[in-house]
């Protein structure tokens, strides 16, 4: 009597274990945005103060690009601004001296002006005097003009020479890597010693204390969700362990795509899902890569 009465019960409870086993809408695997740091300058690795699994504060100096070369060619770049600026023509003394004659020519043309009403000078006195102070006056035209052009021209290849000197300062500036984010370094690409070029990738690394679980639904799921909804997150430790996780859809596939391999839907004819992400507050036992589920 008491064998018929536990074998239903003992039926009954593995059915309810099954039950819970497949209670979910979704499944998916856990991620993050990851960012990957390569080198904008090109030179030796001199230092690369980080290991994988690392944790970095944004704004940290972790690397540093040879500047030597750079530096050279910042200085080159001084020397010749310096000596650019140094040949720019001083237009007012150079100017002086055809100032100073058209002053005496203007007072020679008063001069002859006072003598020819007096009946003293000539006609073709006073305008040979007004003629030459003509001419004097055009030389210092063209010169100012000359000398003006010039100046410009100088000044203009001064700029172009700062304008460089920026460049170089700008890529010695790059030569220091700092973190971008707060996050864990996943994987170090280079050592100190290497050679970098620009593009080359240094490091990899994301903030794991907001993962995200990239879960897959079936079309007739859709209408059952939306961007800001609040769902649980069931993360699978192996066995029987698992944790729930409050979880916030916040971006939902525009097409749909052919169910991956590695997922598992509630409807096992569908062959096209959704991808939707799912925010997570990790709490340190999350890893990317772990599989999850998800219960609306």
């Amino acid at each position: 009597m008491k064998k018929a009465t536990f074998l239903p019960v003992l039926t009954i409870l593995l059915l309810a274990s099954c039950h819970s086993k497949t209670e979910y809408d979704a499944t998916g695997i856990f991620e993050a945005t990851t960012v990957t740091v390569s080198s904008e300058t090109s030179g030796k690795i001199l230092t690369l103060d980080i290991s994988e699994g690392d944790s970095v504060d944004i704004g940290r100096h972790v690397a540093t690009i040879d500047t030597t070369l750079l530096a050279l060619q910042y200085k080159q770049l001084q020397s010749q601004q310096s000596s650019t600026e140094q040949s720019s023509p001083d237009i007012a003394a150079q100017a002086a001296a055809l100032r100073t004659q058209i002053a005496h020519q203007q007072s020679e043309c008063d001069r002859i002006s006072r003598l020819l009403a007096d009946g003293a000078a000539t006609r073709k006195q006073s305008d040979d005097a007004e003629a030459q102070l003509k001419v004097l006056r055009g030389q210092l035209d063209a010169l100012l003009s000359t000398l003006g052009k010039n100046r410009s021209a100088i000044s203009d290849n001064a700029l172009a020479l700062q304008y460089q000197k920026e460049q170089i300062e700008e890529q010695i500036a790059k030569s220091r890597i700092i973190s971008p984010i707060t996050g864990t370094i996943l994987l170090k690409y280079a050592e100190p010693g290497e050679f970098a070029t620009p593009g080359k990738p240094l490091f990899k690394m994301a903030d794991l204390n907001n993962i995200y679980l990239r879960s897959y639904f079936t079309s007739a799921q859709l209408a059952n969700i939306k961007i800001g909804q609040k769902v649980t997150v069931i993360a699978d430790f192996g066995g029987d362990e698992q944790f729930e996780y409050p979880g916030t859809i916040t971006w939902i596939a525009q097409e749909s795509e052919f169910t991956p391999k590695s997922i598992q839907t509630n409807d096992s004819r569908a062959n096209l899902v959704y991808a939707v992400k799912i925010a997570v507050k990790n709490d340190g036992r999350l890893k990317l890569g772990q599989y999850g589920e998800v219960r609306l």
